[in-house]
C-alpha cells in the first residue's frame, strides 16, 4: 500500500486525502505549524499549499524529499490581480519544483479541479477526471492507480513538459469561478 502525506489541510488537501484513503491509500496530514517539525514523509508527498509556500516546504524537508515522488497541485497565479501566471513564460510550477528537487519524481496533478469536484466525484454529471504529466511513467502509474481506487478517473497527459499547459487550463478555471462564469462545482469533464 503507498503511503500519501498531504501538505496542507485546506479544501483541497481534505478533497484529495478523501479520494486517497476511500481507495485504501495509507493518508496523513500535514499543517503549516508541522513544517518547522518536519515529521517523517511518507511514499508520495502532496503539495497541497499556494504556489508562493512551496520553498518554505521544500527549505523544512530538504534531504526528505529526495527520492520521493512529490506531487504539484499548485496554479502558479498572480492572486492580487488573477491576471497573469507568475512563472517565467513557457515554464511551470512544476518544471521549478523539479529543479528545485532534482532526485525527486514531480508530477503536476489535481491543478485542474475543485474540491468540491474531487469529493463528490463528478463534474457535470461526468467522473471528475484528474490530469497527470510527468516524466516518471512508475510515478505517473502509482498516482493513477491510487486516484482510480478511490473512484475517479485519471488521464496520463504526458511528460512533465505538459504542467504548462495543465496550469494554463487551470489559470482560466479558477478566474472563471472566481468571476462567477462557473460554480466551485463545476469545472471541466473529460468525456471518454
Amino acid at each position: 500500500m503507498t503511503s500519501f502525506t498531504i501538505i496542507g489541510t485546506g479544501n483541497m488537501g481534505g478533497a484529495i486525502g478523501g479520494v486517497l484513503a476511500a481507495g485504501g491509500s495509507d493518508v496523513s496530514h500535514v499543517t503549516r505549524e508541522q513544517l518547522s517539525a518536519a515529521p517523517a514523509l511518507g511514499d508520495v508527498v502532496v503539495l497541497a499549499v499556494p504556489y508562493g509556500a512551496v520553498d518554505e516546504v521544500i527549505a523544512a524537508y530538504a534531504d526528505q524529499l529526495d527520492g520521493k515522488i512529490v506531487v504539484d497541485i499548485t496554479n502558479p497565479l498572480n492572486f492580487e490581480t488573477f491576471d497573469s501566471l507568475v512563472v517565467p513564460v513557457g515554464s511551470s510550477a512544476a518544471a521549478e519544483i523539479q529543479a528545485k528537487l532534482p532526485t525527486s519524481k514531480v508530477l503536476k496533478a489535481f491543478n485542474t479541479t475543485f474540491a468540491a469536484t474531487l469529493a463528490g466525484k463528478q463534474v457535470g454529471g461526468l467522473p471528475t477526471t484528474v490530469l497527470i504529466a510527468g516524466d516518471d511513467s512508475s510515478a505517473k502509474g502509482a498516482l493513477a492507480a491510487a486516484i482510480t481506487a478511490g473512484g475517479i478517473e485519471a488521464i496520463d497527459a504526458g511528460s512533465l513538459a505538459r504542467a504548462h499547459e495543465l496550469e494554463a487550463l487551470g489559470f482560466l478555471q479558477l478566474t472563471l469561478a472566481v468571476g462567477e462564469k462557473i460554480s466551485w462545482t463545476g469545472g471541466f469533464a473529460v468525456a471518454r
